[in-house]
């Protein structure tokens, strides 16, 4: 492929028609396909931006069926990809349908070649523009939750929920086991949100409670015994962006009405003060406790816990996200090595294994910390099972649930938790974890898309 002219992918049984379709179109470097799969295999190695298929394909070339299923498999991995549509002179009912599904245009048989040129150039053109659209968004609005690390399934659909709520004023409860990354999806909640103000923290069970309403709601001059100037508190110190109230369970009963009343009135009174205040604030609110249980021993108030619940996010422990903790003990091990100047620092198996099969009761916090001592103490650039300090489980054999006997359920968690697992001691490389699972790498693509796993 030369680097002047952009690749075009031609996906026709017909080889004479293939010929001729990439003939005329010498100005594009085309790679040719007869089939679906090696269309697929095509279109994963050169990653064109535009593709001329046929819908009808082998193994049945009178159906439209293949032609369809690889439209949408080319739109899966690309949505942005632009599809030319070459169909049969009365077959208009399926190229409108192949238009609905996301098809970019379509011709009907026989076509003028100088006319099909044109629209595929108008699509090259028009893929172009949206590619340098894209890189200009992307430079100007950061990734939110960067600072987010998983390849879980069920913390992927919590992103998915956070980018999803974020442009709204809902009050967002975030709920999980302590070090599980509540402040940090907090934060990138209120990035995405593009809130000019402030991202400001407070947390409820630090700070004792005789100075914990100074620092909510502020005070006046004078108003008790130290207080020599005015001081805002942390609500109206956030006006304009977000207060994370962290560790909200542990909020005392009296405070927890005026909470309540700020956020149906949206005004603060400072303490020793006589006006109300208005305040605009997006309000994200965390524990690890159980509010439910709280509220039946009367120790939190069901009505604020209501006001509070608009949105509420369950983050699961580390020890329930598949293939997590190896990836985030890479990802820490990389930034140690970076900030401590040790050169390139890996994992041995064993420490891979170990941190596999850790419970890590601490979660993310505890995994942070012990990744970060072990890169600090360990004497070369090898980190074992003894550096990081948890014992060596062996080579452990996993097996299905006893309970769970359908065939097909099982294969496909065991295919699941194994690319995960493979893709997580690879630190997502796909070579390295399409060679421990034995498959080549198209084979590791088409299994990552069916299981869903990006």
């Amino acid at each position: 492929m030369t680097a002047a002219n952009p690749t075009l992918l031609i996906v026709e049984d017909d080889l004479a028609l293939q010929k001729q379709i990439k003939w005329s179109l010498d100005r594009y470097d085309a790679v040719t396909a007869k089939d679906r799969e090696e269309a697929l295999v095509q279109f994963r190695r050169f990653q064109p931006a535009v593709v001329t298929m046929d819908l009808g394909l082998p193994p049945d070339p009178d159906s439209v069926s293949e032609g369809f299923r690889l439209l949408e498999q080319l739109l899966d991995v690309d949505p942005n990809v632009k599809v030319i549509v070459l169909t049969g002179q009365n077959d208009q009912a399926n190229a409108l349908r192949a238009i609905a599904l996301g098809a970019y245009d379509f011709f009907a048989k026989p076509f003028e070649p100088e006319l099909l040129g044109l629209t595929i150039d108008r699509a090259f053109r028009l893929a172009e523009l949206q590619a340098e659209n894209r890189r200009l968004q992307a430079s100007r609005q950061p990734d939110a939750l960067a600072g987010l690390i998983t390849r879980d399934p069920a913390m992927l659909r919590i992103c998915r929920t956070v980018e999803k709520v974020a442009s709204s004023n809902a009050t967002v409860m975030l709920l999980g086991e302590s070090g599980t990354g509540k402040e940090v999806l907090a934060q990138g909640l209120h990035q995405a949100s593009r809130r000019s103000g402030k991202f400001v923290a407070i947390n409820c069970a630090a700070i004792p409670e005789a100075l914990l309403e100074s620092e909510l709601f502020g005070h006046e001059r004078g108003a008790f015994t130290g207080a020599t100037k005015t001081t805002p508190g942390k609500i109206e110190t956030a006006s304009g962006g977000t207060l994370m109230l962290d560790e909200i369970g542990d909020l005392p009963q009296p405070l927890q009405a005026k909470l309540l009343r700020f956020l149906q009135e949206r005004t603060i009174e400072r303490i020793g003060g006589r006006g109300e205040i208005p305040v605009d604030v997006r309000v994200v609110c965390a524990t690890h406790q159980d509010l439910q249980q709280l509220i039946r021993e009367q120790r939190f108030r069901e009505d604020l816990y209501y006001r509070l619940a608009e949105i509420v996010v369950t983050i699961p422990p580390l020890r329930e996200r598949v293939g997590d903790a190896v990836l985030l003990a890479h990802a820490f091990l990389a930034r140690f090595a970076q900030e401590n100047r040790r050169g390139s620092m890996v994992l041995t198996d064993d420490a891979v294994r170990a941190i596999e099969h850790h419970r890590w009761p601490g979660n993310v916090r505890e995994l942070y910390n012990s990744i970060k001592r072990a890169a600090i103490m360990a004497d070369a650039g090898r980190i074992t099972v003894d550096d990081i300090g948890l014992p060596d489980p062996g080579d452990p054999s996993d097996t299905a649930a006893a309970g769970d006997l359908d065939l097909r359920t099982v294969r496909e968690a065991a295919e699941h938790q194994a690319i995960v697992t493979a893709l997580a001691r690879a630190n997502g490389n796909i070579v390295r974890a399409s060679e421990m699972l034995g498959v080549s790498r198209p084979t590791l693509y088409d299994l990552m898309k069916r299981l869903g796993i990006k």
